[in-house]
């Protein structure tokens, strides 16, 4: 019998037995199972690299000095204004912290004050916008009255 003989015939002592289960130890559920053989991920945080590359981004629309010269006056007339200060929808830019560009938002309140050594809006609720980040200002203290 030459040794290719042998190793076909390796198996032939067991090949009609009953499939060994232990006595001391649980079935596997099939669930962990076929987790042995899921794939896994090689290369650890790749699929927050791809999807913060893919997140889109907003560049910062450029206002012309008419359109700064009118921010400005509104800004001015809306801290000037006597009693309450008014109600303002502020459209603001927003820049992403972790690519250029960013976002445009908007948001409705009333101006606390000017914090001139940060450029900053403050508003009521404590919310900080970078003035030159501001877009546009809209509110009842900026249209005529009839």
């Amino acid at each position: 019998m030459s040794s290719s003989d042998n190793h076909i015939n390796n198996y032939e002592d067991i090949i009609d037995h009953p499939h060994h289960v232990s006595g001391s130890r649980p079935r596997m559920p099939m669930t962990e199972r076929a987790a042995m053989f899921s794939p896994f991920a090689a290369l650890t945080g790749y699929g927050d690299v791809l999807r913060e590359t893919a997140r889109l981004t907003d560049q910062k629309p450029e206002l012309s000095e008419e359109e700064k010269m009118t921010l400005d006056y509104k800004l001015r007339l809306a801290c000037d204004f006597p009693g309450d200060k008014p109600e303002l929808l502020l459209t603001y830019f927003v820049p992403d912290r972790k690519k250029s560009g960013g976002a445009c938002h908007r948001i409705l309140g009333r101006i606390k004050r000017i914090d001139t050594y940060e450029n900053q809006i403050v508003l009521e609720g404590g919310t900080r916008i970078d003035i030159d980040c501001i877009l546009d200002i809209e509110g009842e203290a900026f249209t005529e009255k009839d």
